[in-house]
């Protein structure tokens, strides 16, 4: 008796477990589809910070020390560990995608994370999360190319000054 005993316990221990792969196969489906829930009211928020280069800077070194890694150096979503995640991170770089998001909702994201994307709530300030929406911001922007002094072109009948007569030399 006891071997059958055993066996149904084996049975039902199998059901149970394939029965919970198939739940949080689920689930995990169900995760990768769902957008970002922002709150209305933060998605209002606007960037208390300006884009100075001290703001860029510092959000600069903070990007690169904990988003690039995912993001990608320049955020196109391409960083070495992109691969590695389901669903992939963003792609900062894309325009029309950036364009529907507010700051207050790229601000929300970083502060409450989705996995696999961690929460920095406690791991950067209100400041930092803030800089990095300025940052975040600079990379679907189209590069600016700076400006060129404007110098005239040289015209086809230069007026050549004329060189002060010299004096014969003995």
């Amino acid at each position: 008796m006891a071997p059958q005993k055993n066996m149904k316990a084996r049975k039902i221990l199998l059901a149970s477990l394939l029965l919970l792969a198939c739940i949080s196969a689920v689930y995990a489906t169900y995760q990768q589809k769902k957008v970002w829930a922002v709150p209305e009211d933060v998605k209002k928020l606007k960037n208390p910070l300006q884009p100075t280069p001290s703001n860029l800077t510092a959000a600069t070194q903070i990007f690169n020390d904990d988003c690039a890694e995912c993001h990608g150096d320049h955020g196109k979503g391409d960083g070495p560990e992109a691969m590695m995640h389901d669903p992939p991170p963003a792609d900062l770089t894309d325009l029309q995608h950036m364009k529907t998001v507010t700051d207050g909702a790229i601000y929300y994201q970083i502060t409450e994370g989705r996995k696999p994307m961690p929460s920095f709530r406690n791991r950067l300030t209100e400041d930092q999360r803030w800089q990095l929406v300025l940052l975040v911001r600079t990379f679907s922007q189209p590069a600016v190319v700076p400006e060129s002094k404007h110098v005239p072109a040289p015209s086809s009948n230069p007026e050549v000054p004329k060189k002060p007569a010299q004096s014969p030399k003995n």
